[in-house]
């Protein structure tokens, strides 16, 4: 399993930095879509829809209405402040704020949601449209000016995600013993998070220091913590949805790594609430 994983990695990472880097902002927005599709079509198993036919229209109807989204916002007008873009961006942290509310009493919330299919398909949008918006509002910050500006701070939260979830990992298997969420995902301790946000805490020194990101060290740490504090949440949030459908991984689409939403379960969370952050509040 182990092999599986470092070879799929080696793989998508530098997949994933050129489509960054290197792909106009509506080839990346297509792949994105893509993605969200792919995200939405795992979802449909955690809102309780097995059947294969229903699930392929959910992803349709996702990528429908966030192409028709797309399709609201003037070509030549993208800004953050446009309610298509920074409504959802908004909306990510009214969410992700209940989120926190369900993860800390699960299994109790769960009697809210559980048997509402129509309710769980809502959290799966709460999910995934912020998320699809925060990638193309940091992809597209002040491109007219540097077309590598977006992709670099892209860069930097998934860099920022990645360290602090493998800090969080190692810190936790050295000292870990005090369960963080016990209920919801056992292998994570309160260790393992400090170790992640010190991890966290030292890429974002590095980055904001050798890497063109032009934004306050302290404003940067502030936004950095938050959107770690974030992603930690949203790992947890889809752990609580498999939980409660009786699976261990979201799909088998990325050979051991599960499938698409258990590789961006933290970044749906930490993207569009740093890019809120980042663009709407500082």
């Amino acid at each position: 399993m182990l092999k599986y994983r470092l070879i799929t990695a080696l793989i998508l990472i530098p997949v994933v930095i050129a489509a960054l880097f290197f792909l106009p902002p509506l080839a990346f927005a297509l792949v994105t879509l893509a993605v969200c599709m792919l995200a939405a079509w795992e979802w449909g198993q955690l809102a309780g829809y097995v059947e294969r036919s229903q699930r392929i229209w959910l992803a349709i109807i996702c990528g429908f209405l966030l192409a028709l989204m797309m399709l609201s916002v003037p070509a030549y007008h993208h800004s953050v402040h446009q309610l298509m873009i920074g409504g959802p961006l908004w909306l990510s942290l009214v969410w992700w704020l209940a989120a926190l509310l369900l993860v800390l009493f699960y299994p109790r919330s769960a009697a809210l949601w559980r048997n509402s299919r129509p309710l769980r398909l809502i959290f799966g949008l709460l999910t995934i449209v912020p998320f699809f918006w925060g990638m193309l509002a940091l992809r597209q910050f002040d491109y007219v000016n540097n077309h590598f500006t977006g992709a670099w701070w892209l860069l930097y939260v998934m860099v920022l995600v990645w360290g602090a979830d493998s800090g969080a990992y190692m810190f936790g298997k050295l000292f870990g013993k005090h369960k963080l969420a016990p209920r919801v995902s056992p292998g994570k301790t309160w260790e393992g998070l400090i170790g992640g946000l010190v991890t966290s805490a030292v890429i974002s020194w590095l980055f904001g220091r050798y890497a063109p990101l032009s934004l306050e060290p302290m404003t940067l740490l502030i936004c950095s913590i938050i959107a770690v504090l974030a992603s930690v949440l949203g790992d947890l949030t889809e752990s609580m949805f498999k939980r409660e459908a009786g699976i261990k991984d979201s799909g088998h689409l990325i050979p051991g790594h599960g499938g698409i939403l258990d590789r961006i379960d933290s970044l749906t969370a930490a993207v569009p609430v740093f890019a809120c952050l980042m663009l709407l509040v500082f």
